[in-house]
């Protein structure tokens, strides 16, 4: 095993880098999210067209590029790091890996369509789903005779999907999004929209006749969202680094005041841990050995350190910081929105602890 990137993953990052650094500047990142829909359906295109990210998980006999998930990670990284407006998470990761699971002849042919990024999905579940619920977070939706009735709050990126796949009634079903009621609900992360999604007898096709891929999916998911967070976390570390160097306080950059250097060092030293903590969940997922313990680590970490980094970010800019010019507050609701996004750092505590054979502390003794 090794945490450090391969030729191949340097290769696609600087690749995904430069097609965001050219189509998503932060000026077009800022005006998307004041829009009435911040998702780029012109970006997703050209990653799916010229990088192959819908179908990257996706293997090649299904027209896809049969990576891993360490060349998903760095993907997210990329995309963490340009709080980008795409359904990569939802459609390419959590969608296509309930779908791989699956294995049956409807998801290998939906599988076909996602990998051309002609067609999204999302998972109809909550985002907020946590690996470790019992049954994978479903109910609210039941089936009968091939339709689907109920209602499921805060799926992330059902307003970009075309279809959509929905545990009900203990089994997993696709639904084409146009037969669906998908009301796009205030979120805090702007640039990841959250939406009540509402079947009124719509028709379903079975994919599985169990839950097994959803939770399977909901830990992957989980495992990779750890990359995300950490290119947040870069981004504003780097970011608040330059604005130190060039911000002037008493005829001095205020980044050579000490206090300042050893709030930087320190969360420079958060963020070394949660790259390896999210290169580890990587290449346990990639190689399915520990992959358990790899991802509550990094979520255990991740989320944190994500948030603690934009903080320090919006704080260090001091007044255009806290102003909606600058795009530091579209990377502190992400990094918000993603420390409770598939279980909270809590959540993945307790069952590190349970992975470890930890057992908690002793209940306390009531009052007398």
């Amino acid at each position: 095993m090794t945490l450090l990137y391969s030729e191949v993953e340097e290769e696609l990052r600087a690749a995904v880098r430069d097609l965001l650094a050219d189509r998503l500047p932060p000026a077009a990142v800022l005006a998307r999210a004041e829009s009435v829909s911040p998702y780029d359906a012109d970006l997703w295109k050209a990653l799916a067209r010229d990088i192959g990210a819908a179908g990257l998980l996706i293997p090649e006999e299904l027209g896809g590029a049969d990576a891993t998930a360490r060349e998903a990670a760095v993907v997210l990284e990329e995309l963490g790091r340009a709080v980008t407006p795409v359904p990569f998470l939802t459609s390419a990761v959590l969608a296509t890996r309930v779908l791989l699971d699956a294995g049956t002849g409807a998801a290998r042919e939906l599988l076909t369509a996602l990998a051309s990024g002609e067609t999204t999905a999302a998972l109809a579940v909550s985002f907020a789903t946590s690996p470790y619920a019992p049954g994978g977070g479903s109910g609210g939706v039941t089936a009968e005779g091939g339709t689907l009735t109920g209602r499921v709050t805060s799926v992330a990126g059902a307003d970009a999907a075309d279809v959509l796949v929905v545990p009900a009634s203990g089994a997993l079903y696709a639904v084409d999004a146009a037969a669906a009621t998908v009301e796009t609900v205030v979120s805090l992360d702007v640039t990841r929209p959250i939406s009540t999604v509402t079947f009124a007898g719509a028709e379903a096709r079975q994919i599985s006749a169990d839950l097994a891929p959803l939770r399977a999916a909901l830990e992957f998911g989980a495992g990779l969202l750890a990359s995300e967070q950490l290119g947040v976390a870069e981004w504003c570390l780097t970011t608040t680094v330059a604005y130190v160097k060039e911000r002037h306080q008493f005829a001095r950059p205020v980044g050579s005041f000490q206090a300042l250097k050893h709030r930087m060092a320190d969360l420079w030293l958060e963020i070394v841990q949660a790259r390896a903590a999210a290169r580890n969940a990587a290449d346990a997922l990639a190689s399915g050995v520990e992959a358990a313990t790899a991802v509550a680590v990094a979520q255990a970490w991740c989320g944190a350190v994500a948030v603690h980094a934009a903080e320090e970010c919006v704080q260090l800019h001091g007044g255009i910081g806290m102003t909606w010019e600058h795009p530091v507050h579209l990377y502190l609701k992400r990094a918000k929105a993603d420390e409770i996004a598939l279980g909270t750092p809590g959540d993945h505590r307790d069952a590190l602890a349970s992975l470890a054979d930890i057992p908690g502390p002793p209940p306390t003794a009531g009052p007398a």
